[in-house]
């Protein structure tokens, strides 16, 4: 059985729309879902967010739709983004980041378009995923002490977005990679030979400096 780590945070977009193409996978593959808080890769690589940058946000917001619609996976934009996912993370792990779970947070943010944000949004998610008091369930220590060593781990791996699918040490980030992802599971030597193991270890040219 082929072990893949699945590192996400609800806040992308890409996440939701990788996650409904999982049943693209190979059989006799298995996920460890390993929900993250994106905002810790952007501070820890200095990086600013797509919707930091007001270009890249409306294109980011254009293809995600334009995505779905290729790919026949309904998707309505939450009322903002933007928004803060620690409830929706928190709420995945108190639900041991079981798929069916999962599939029920990205849904309600991503089909429905609903806010993780507000009290009203947690509680009618904390009752659709069987929490009996969901606002207990995100203060929990543990629960809070796990999203952070799963960020912590996907730091000290080298991740550097989300989604990202970890696996033999390589790593596939995006939606856009998943296709690279199912050619590297049938055909894992062709990324150790020829071009691909070549640009791998391309030498560094010309680095940006800091204008003064």
């Amino acid at each position: 059985m082929q072990q893949l780590d699945w590192y996400f945070d609800f806040i992308s977009g890409y996440a939701y729309l990788q996650f409904e193409m999982l049943d693209r996978l190979p059989a006799g593959t298995s996920v460890t879902f390993r929900p993250i808080l994106f905002a810790g890769l952007l501070k820890h690589h200095g990086h600013k967010g797509p919707g930091e940058i007001p270009g890249k946000r409306r294109f980011t917001y254009t293809q995600w739709a334009w995505l779905g619609q290729r790919l026949g996976i309904p998707l309505t934009m939450p009322p903002a983004h933007p928004f803060n996912p620690l409830n929706a993370l928190r709420l995945a792990i108190a639900c041991d980041c079981r798929m069916d779970a999962i599939q029920t947070i990205f849904r309600f943010i991503w089909r429905e378009g609903r806010s993780v944000e507000d009290a009203a949004g947690v509680a009618e998610l904390g009752r659709r995923l069987g929490l009996a008091d969901p606002a207990a369930a995100i203060a929990a220590p543990a629960v809070k002490a796990r999203l952070r060593a799963n960020t912590e781990e996907a730091v000290a791996r080298g991740l550097f977005g989300v989604p990202t699918f970890a696996v033999d040490g390589e790593q596939f980030w995006g939606a856009d990679s998943t296709d690279m992802l199912l050619d590297y599971l049938a055909r894992p030597e062709r990324f150790r030979t020829g071009e691909i193991a070549r640009v791998r270890e391309l030498p560094l040219g010309t680095m940006r400096k800091e204008v003064s």
